[in-house]
C-alpha cells in the first residue's frame, strides 16, 4: 500500500479528526479537514486568479493551525532533502 498515516489533529475529539496521510506512488498529500462555510468559499472564489467557481470533485477544507507540523512532516517525508 502505497498511502500511509502521518498524524492526526492532536485536538480530535470522536465527531472530527482532520487528519493527514501521503501516497509516496504519487507523492501526494491526502488531507481530511473541515469543510468550508459558504462566506469563506466565496471569498476564496474571489482571490483566485481565474476568479471562477469551484469545480465539480473539488473544495475548500479548513485544516487546524495546529496540525502545521503534521503537515511539515508529511511534506518531509516526500521530499526528504528538504530538511
Amino acid at each position: 500500500m502505497t498511502i500511509h498515516f502521518v498524524g492526526i489533529d492532536p485536538e480530535t475529539d470522536e465527531d472530527g479528526c482532520p487528519t493527514v496521510w501521503v501516497d509516496s506512488a504519487t507523492s501526494d498529500l491526502l488531507i481530511q479537514g473541515y469543510e468550508a462555510d459558504e462566506r469563506t468559499v466565496t471569498q476564496c472564489e474571489a482571490l483566485s486568479p481565474a476568479r471562477v467557481p469551484i469545480p465539480p470533485g473539488e473544495g475548500i477544507i479548513r485544516v487546524p493551525a495546529r496540525m502545521v507540523s503534521i503537515i511539515r512532516k508529511a511534506c518531509d517525508e516526500l521530499d526528504p532533502g528538504v530538511r
